[in-house]
């Protein structure tokens, strides 16, 4: 993962409060108490980068999720942009859960905030807490058969 910015430690880091109130708009998290969620953002750290940043490189191994809080990135894969995204989404949650390499390529188009979560701490978690993982189960599920009903071209 990478290491938070010295300007924004030396600004004022999130609280917790803080953290809470991002993570309780992802739709990953939508099922969990507040309890969860506090220990989630727990394991949270605020990271800062630069526009042009690679975040997450395409075939590289995950170590962590990422949520935007601030900027936007763009989610690249064989040069073609798939996606931009924005505060309160969230991407490298796939890699961190199977260990496998990224699919795609992601990039800060401008300066950029995310509480980034290392997929130790994630993998503790869902060992910890089962309504974790079944939150996070229940989403990718949705997120599948949202998938599979997109028209093929």
């Amino acid at each position: 993962m990478a290491r938070r910015s010295a300007v924004r430690s030396a600004i004022m880091p999130m609280t917790k409060k803080e953290k809470v109130a991002w993570l309780r708009k992802v739709p990953l998290f939508a099922e969990l108490s507040p309890r969860e969620i506090g220990l989630i953002a727990d394991q949270a750290t605020e990271i800062e980068f630069p526009a042009g940043r690679y975040i997450v490189r395409q075939g590289q191994v995950g170590t962590g999720a990422y949520l935007v809080v601030s900027g936007r990135v763009r989610v690249e894969r064989g040069g073609e942009a798939l996606s931009r995204l924005g505060p309160g989404e969230i991407f490298g949650e796939l890699s961190v859960l199977d260990q496998m390499p990224r699919i795609a390529h992601v990039i800060s188009e401008e300066p950029t905030v995310c509480l980034g979560l290392a997929s130790w701490d994630f993998t503790k978690l869902l060992e910890r807490n089962p309504k974790i993982t079944l939150g996070l189960l229940r989403e990718l599920a949705r997120r599948l058969r949202s998938a599979s009903s997109l028209p093929h071209h």
